[in-house]
């Protein structure tokens, strides 16, 4: 037995579980060299959701971010986390791009590239494995650990062994959901540490509330490192806390040697850095929810759930978004519940609650990943559903990547033609956000305002009252507020309105990013006519009729909320 060494994800995972993602680089500068004098085997810093977040809302350039770090941890080794083919998109991406984007991320600071796939699926690491180990980097290879009919400790133990072969250096337990139990975490790193010579990492999110139990039952079995959060982003869903773990070693053979005084530092100047974030964060990140055993949700995703509800306006169906999960992922072949996975069940979980249907609208991930675009799922998915979803298209068996055409040097020329990419790293991130990445690139991005805490109604986001009772000069008079955005209405002989015949209304928040029609077309029903990117996720529009478009209220890049009249279709 040695020493266990920490991770720390204050920079990365952390905020993403508890703050949606939303810590600015300059508040993570000041504190970097204090942290860098802790001794921590890494700090994750990048990856995951930051890149999208840092353009989507915070109009800061992630590579900037990643290269300000870099200057200020010279001892401290900078971790990310890299979702195989996926890199930090949603969808797979040609091999040319993952290769740039590997080498780019090394070349600006990564050290540690923690590499996993959604769906376990080897095939889409080894891509990012090789590059990475080209480069010289240290690479860990990761176990999406999950519970489910179809995963065994054999299997887990299997793969580890297949990433050993790829030549990884180490391998993470990633356990998005909090899920492992003592025992469970016992046998699982037991069994690596006899069948491999991999150094094993251990991350867990405490959303269940026994991560630490399981922790130390990780120790015992001769844990290598495991991954902490410095206390003020701790707990809930985010991982425990650093000091706590390092205190609870302490005169074990696992003494980690960190020392309390300086972490304590840390933990002061993060405790101002929370207070300025508490607008974001949703006591319902930050308590242990022991539901997470029925419903298996990450930790990452549960606080953008939160959001993305809050943004659709319907907190209330949260229970109802929670219970549809189980039955999505089922209907998908149980996948693991990590990006983009989770995000592709979530989605369809909303939609299936939302729209008052199951799969009558599905995003274009969930058809994708039904013809086997994401890679093999676990265990065989739905017949039926796969069936109303994707009809006969064909069901790819052969690495997903491997029908992708490169399109590094198609971005790069594209973006250098518009004016707004001027390097590889620029011609990376339109190519990873195609989007929202031009926006930023030529500057027209704006910071998200970071709301005060003590703006927050405790009916925040589930929506606004539509009847109210208003009293006049004592007579009581019941007010409906209708909804208007771009809801077109007309009058008619009796003085009323009524809303438009054929109005296209968007069934949910997002942002236009693709019209199929234009005025006059000819259209049928359950033909495409427009996308719209919500939570992430792109969603076609579809025409309910056979008809003629007559009017067109909006254009790619446009915001849209609920009910908003996209077209007119008669």
């Amino acid at each position: 037995m040695a020493k266990v060494r920490f991770t720390e994800t204050a920079l990365r995972d952390a905020h993403q579980s508890l703050l949606a993602t939303r810590m600015r680089t300059r508040d993570m500068i000041p504190i970097a060299e204090e942290m860098d004098k802790v001794g921590y085997f890494s700090v994750e810093a990048w990856g995951g959701a930051t890149f999208d977040t840092c353009i989507r809302y915070l109009n800061e350039d992630p590579w900037e971010r990643l290269r300000q770090l870099k200057s200020e941890f010279n001892h401290t080794p900078i971790q990310m986390l890299l979702r195989g083919q996926n890199l930090v998109g949603y969808k797979h991406y040609p091999d040319d791009i993952v290769t740039k984007f590997v080498e780019k991320s090394y070349e600006n600071g990564v050290d540690i590239f923690r590499i996993f796939d959604a769906l376990n699926d080897i095939r889409n690491m080894e891509k990012a494995i090789k590059v990475a180990k080209d480069q010289g980097a240290h690479v860990q290879g990761t176990i999406s650990y999950t519970i489910s009919p179809a995963h065994t400790l054999d299997d887990f133990v299997e793969l580890a062994k297949n990433l050993e072969a790829l030549d990884c250096d180490s391998v993470a337990i990633k356990d998005m959901a909090g899920l492992i139990t003592p025992t469970a975490a016992y046998d699982l790193v037991s069994k690596l540490k006899e069948e491999t010579d991999l150094l094993v990492d251990l991350h867990c999110h405490c959303t269940s509330g026994m991560t630490p139990i399981s922790y130390y039952a990780a120790c015992q079995a001769g844990v290598d490192v495991l991954d902490t959060a410095i206390s003020p982003l701790a707990w809930g869903t985010s991982q425990p806390p650093t000091e706590s773990m390092v205190a609870a070693l302490q005169g074990t053979e696992f003494d980690t040697g960190l020392d309390l005084k300086l972490l304590n530092n840390i933990k002061e100047y993060f405790e101002k850095i929370k207070e300025k974030y508490l607008g974001i964060l949703d006591p319902i990140s930050e308590s242990i929810d022991t539901d997470v055993l029925l419903y298996q949700i990450p930790g990452g995703m549960l606080s953008n759930l939160i959001s993305q509800l809050k943004e659709q306006n319907a907190l209330d169906r949260y229970t109802d978004v929670l219970e549809e999960m189980p039955r999505v992922r089922k209907d998908m072949g149980y996948p693991p519940l990590v990006t983009p996975t989770s995000q592709i069940v979530g989605i369809q979980s909303v939609m299936n609650v939302l729209g008052g249907e199951r799969y009558k609208t599905v995003s274009n991930e969930v058809k994708e990943y039904m013809k086997g675009m994401y890679g093999k799922p676990p265990a065989p998915v739905n017949e039926e559903i796969s069936k109303r979803i994707i009809g006969d298209e064909e069901v790819i068996d052969c690495r997903p990547a491997d029908l992708l055409e490169p399109e590094f040097d198609k971005f790069k020329s594209e973006g250098e033609k518009e004016g707004f990419v001027k390097s590889d790293e620029d011609a990376l991130t339109y190519a990873l956000y195609p989007p929202i990445a031009p926006k930023f690139l030529k500057g027209e991005a704006e910071e998200e305002e970071l709301k005060p805490a003590h703006t927050i109604d405790e009916n925040d986001g589930i929506g606004i009252p539509t009847q109210y009772n208003v009293e006049v000069d004592g007579d009581v008079f019941e007010v409906k507020i209708m909804p208007t955005g771009f809801m077109e209405i007309e009058e008619t002989e009796s003085g009323n309105f009524k809303p438009v015949e054929g109005a296209v209304p968007s069934p949910m928040q997002g942002m236009v990013i693709k019209l199929n029609v234009n005025v006059g077309d000819k259209v049928s029903q359950g033909s495409t006519i427009a996308v719209i990117e919500a939570m992430k996720m792109e969603n076609d529009i579809q025409s309910e009729v056979d008809g003629t478009v007559e009017e067109i209220f909006v254009e790619p890049g446009d915001a849209v909320s609920i009910g908003d009249t996209l077209m007119v279709i008669k």
